[in-house]
């Protein structure tokens, strides 16, 4: 038998392993989207709903926090902490008290204010609100305020609050001016469940 030509000899290597092509399968493009730029918020923003703030603004990651995962020290005032079962605490403002009763006077030693807070119940039951009780430090220097009671416009923690309603409700107490202005509000509740956290708030008197 001859031998075959060596160009023909070529050409049937070059059909067998597709001699001398370099192209390759397009690569398949990319079907993922470029993210969508985060979400920016305003931290400051005391109308910040909670949810918010504890998606972009909390660095404790739940740490240390109620039932619900968000912060409990260091909350502004205007801001809500709601524990687990649902019952919800907002303190809304410390203001200098001045609307006195004829048989009340100011201390001039000392800063009187009211506090006025939001209490709701979003539980399943009513909830008793001498549960609830006040104390406040001096943000400064030190110092515990002393409890009072003002007369005119009180509304005190007591009495039961039903499911689904809420209520503000005030605390009348005196700081010494030497501490200053700015206070930490600490909601404390004592329940037969042991709650164990007890939201604390930052603000300044007015």
């Amino acid at each position: 038998m001859r031998p075959l030509p060596a160009a023909a000899v070529l050409l049937l290597a070059c059909t067998l392993t597709a001699c001398g092509s370099t192209s390759q399968p397009a690569a398949p493009k990319s079907t993922v989207k470029a993210s969508a730029p985060e979400h920016e918020v305003d931290c400051s923003d005391t109308s910040l709903s909670q949810a918010d703030w504890m998606e972009h603004c909390s660095e404790d990651d739940g740490a240390g926090t109620g039932g619900d995962g968000g912060p409990s020290s260091d909350l502004p005032f205007g801001r809500a902490y709601a524990w687990a079962d649902g019952l919800e605490v907002t303190v809304l403002e410390a203001k200098v008290f001045t609307d006195w009763d004829e048989y009340e006077e100011p201390d001039p030693k000392n800063t009187e204010f009211r506090i006025r807070l939001k209490v709701g119940n979003k539980s399943e039951a009513s909830v008793d609100l001498s549960e609830l009780s006040i104390l406040v430090d001096g943000a400064t220097n030190g110092g515990t305020a002393a409890s009072s009671s003002f007369t005119k416009g009180s509304a005190p923690l007591e009495g039961r609050i039903a499911s689904g309603v809420s209520a503000v409700k005030t605390d009348d107490n005196a700081l010494e001016k030497r501490y200053g202005k700015d206070i930490v509000v600490t909601v404390q509740r004592a329940t037969d469940d042991g709650f164990e956290v007890f939201p604390e708030f930052t603000g300044t008197i007015k």
